[in-house]
């Protein structure tokens, strides 16, 4: 199982970048996936969630509004679709699938992680 983030990048503040996350060794179409994202000396933070059909989701307050996730179940692939990029979002950029329970802004609900795209937004 495993999942491949890409798409990070250098961008401006203001710019955008699309990140998906690739997802093989088996179908994810019926997990929730996450996107989670770590800072220099942070802790993991929750970024945003998809429930498998793509009908709820949910954000941190911190990028409610700029950033969208969506996912393609025949693709196996889920994007984070990045807007209006500030400074403090630079970070690196995780995607996790299949929490054991309903607490999808927990870290350690998540059973499959990818390694990261690093995303630097330049003011």
């Amino acid at each position: 199982v495993q999942l491949q983030a890409s798409g990070g990048g250098l961008v401006q503040a203001g710019g955008s970048l699309r990140l998906p996350c690739a997802a093989s060794g088996r179908t994810f179409s019926s997990d929730t996936m996450g996107w989670f994202r770590q800072a220099p000396g942070k802790e993991r933070e929750f970024v945003a969630a998809i429930s498998w059909s793509g009908s709820t989701t949910h954000y941190a307050d911190s990028v409610k509004g700029r950033f969208t996730i969506s996912r393609d179940n025949a693709k196996n692939t889920v994007y984070l679709q990045m807007n209006s990029l500030k400074p403090e979002d630079t970070a690196v950029y995780y995607c996790a699938a299949d929490p054991k329970g309903l607490r999808v802004g927990v870290p350690d609900e998540y059973a499959h992680w990818g390694q990261g795209t690093l995303v630097t937004v330049s003011s």
